[in-house]
């Protein structure tokens, strides 16, 4: 019997594709990265699922890549040559929802945005909303730790995982955490595999924290700037003066005019920046206005408050469209650097910099509240990676950020892209203790080789 067929004999007819023409669709995610030939894609439907594969991945020293939705930024789930792509959509259950502990139990393929409205039947939310919330998944959140546009008020995505189900390389189950408000017992083994990209076990299920939905629908504004340092002084105001906003965002002209060439939003000339914010507070339209005069007091040119949930949703939906509009540029480099909230108007500014000293178009989005910038470099469709000059920038902005006390990854995670730079902000005792923790857990190396550190 083949390997291949001892796979399959394993877990059953339907659950291993091996047709390279089905599993080139598993291979990539949304990135340019060029992924290796999978041995085949594992389609697994339980833990049990995933369990066998890992035993049978360890008896054969066969690389082992899990993958979600396929919507990540840097690489973390490419195919690698000859691994199995191990796929987890199928494991969609929420195997539980508790409104008297708001918590939730949930596999790994549930879309992220199906359990907050599940968890608003009931009065709750899922706090986490990264910009692909509709198509992306608990999982794929959890291994990279996403952020997204709420998270300025509610943190990331490790501050709602309460503990987890992990499949070990060897196929052994791990439990990790609690289903308690609160619990310091051992090592924060929860906090380590969120954000680990799946290289040291593959998350099955996840305990994590729901939240009260506010009463009323959050108050928004929408401020035009003539300038992205005016827009980003009006940030730095909006956080002095205690607003807690829910969600503050913010697009550059080059987004702006993308997303206008695609969908006529309106776009005046004038226009160089936009900041979206919203309140979810009780007394948000009082917020809404406070949030209004700073936008005017630093030199917005128009303000406008939405007048119901639906213009809300809207605008809203602007952000939203970001990258979209932006994919039908061209080929885009996305990263996504963080740098302290003081920083961030210098920072802005380095980036308009560097873009007109490498002649890269970089299209900026922003969740300005915490300070997290996505610069993407757009460059030729159809080129096998980006030029040049594209790099040159790119590093450019990475050393700009680590300069400025910040981090070369806020929510996207570092995955073959930026593994790069990975030494410039880790160092060589973070990589000996990184490496360390990858040996105890993985000692063959067959979890997502090559991947995030």
């Amino acid at each position: 019997m083949t390997a291949i067929a001892e796979l399959t004999a394993a877990l059953g007819s339907g659950k291993v594709l091996t047709d390279p023409d089905v599993t080139d669709s598993y291979a990539r995610d949304r990135t340019f990265l060029e992924p290796g030939g999978p041995l085949a894609v594992v389609l697994a439907e339980s833990t049990a699922d995933v369990v066998a594969v890992m035993e049978w991945a360890t008896r054969h020293r066969v690389p082992v890549v899990p993958r979600g939705a396929g919507t990540g930024l840097a690489g973390g789930a490419t195919a690698v040559q000859g691994c199995v792509v191990l796929a987890l959509q199928r494991m969609t259950a929420i195997r539980e929802l508790s409104p008297a502990d708001e918590i939730a139990v949930v596999e790994p393929g549930v879309i992220t945005a199906d359990l907050d409205r599940a968890a608003r039947e009931h009065g709750l939310m899922y706090a986490p909303d990264p910009s692909s919330y509709e198509i992306s998944t608990i999982g794929g959140n959890l291994a990279t730790n996403a952020g997204g546009l709420r998270c300025v008020k509610y943190g990331v995505t490790r501050d709602s995982a309460l503990g987890l189900e992990v499949v070990l390389a060897d196929g052994r189950i791990l439990t990790t955490g609690r289903r308690t408000v609160k619990g310091v017992t051992g090592y924060d083994l929860t906090g380590l595999f969120v954000g680990s990209e799946g290289t040291l076990g593959v998350i099955t299920s996840a305990t994590v924290r729901l939240r009260r939905a506010p009463l009323a629908p959050p108050a928004t504004i929408a401020a035009e700037f003539g300038s992205l340092r005016d827009a980003a002084a009006a940030v730095a105001a909006v956080i002095a003066a205690g607003c807690q906003p829910s969600l503050l965002e913010m697009l550059d002209r080059a987004t702006l005019k993308a997303i206008d060439d695609w969908r006529n939003i309106g776009l005046e000339p004038a226009v160089q920046a936009m900041l979206i914010a919203q309140s979810d507070a009780p007394d948000g339209p009082a917020v809404a206005e406070r949030m209004r005069e700073l936008c005017e007091e630093n030199g917005a040119s128009f303000v406008a408050v939405a007048a119901g949930p639906q213009e809300a949703e809207e605008l809203i939906g602007l952000r939203r469209l970001a990258y979209h509009a932006k994919e039908r540029l061209g080929a885009c480099l996305v990263e996504d650097v963080c740098v302290p909230r003081s920083a961030l108007p210098d920072m802005i500014s380095a980036i308009e910099a560097i873009a007109v000293r490498h002649d890269v178009l970089i299209c900026t989005v922003a969740h300005a509240g915490d300070g997290n910038l996505h610069p993407v470099f757009v460059f030729d469709r159809g080129l096998p990676e980006p030029p040049p000059n594209v790099w040159a920038a790119a590093d450019e902005v990475f050393r700009e950020a680590l300069n400025r006390g910040g981090t070369l990854t806020g929510e996207h995670g570092v995955g073959l892209l930026k593994r790069r730079w990975l030494a410039l902000e880790a160092g060589p005792v973070a990589e000996e203790v990184h490496l360390g923790i990858k040996r105890v857990f993985d000692p063959l190396g067959i979890l997502n080789p090559g991947k995030a550190i």
